[in-house]
């Protein structure tokens, strides 16, 4: 369970620095998915369209914040 909130959290890190690379320049890479918050959720909430750079930023906070929770969780490992 560990790895798969990781891999979320990845995603969801991915997606952040998508939007936001999207939102200053063009980003072509797997856009669908990666730049599906931008392109999905910020044109439809108004706060959000002002603030869409911080919006995709406090995005990839959240997936970086999430695979660090993980690996804190994660058990020790003796050797």
């Amino acid at each position: 369970m560990r790895k798969i909130l990781q891999g979320l959290g990845l995603l969801v890190f991915l997606i952040g620095v998508s939007g936001a690379i999207d939102h200053l320049w063009y980003q072509p890479f797997f856009g669908i998915v990666l730049n599906s918050f931008n392109r999905l959720v910020v044109p439809n909430v108004s706060f959000l369209q002002e603030y869409a750079l911080f919006a995709n930023l406090a995005v990839a906070v959240l997936g970086g914040a999430l695979i660090l929770a993980m690996e804190a969780l994660a058990p020790e490992r003796r050797g």
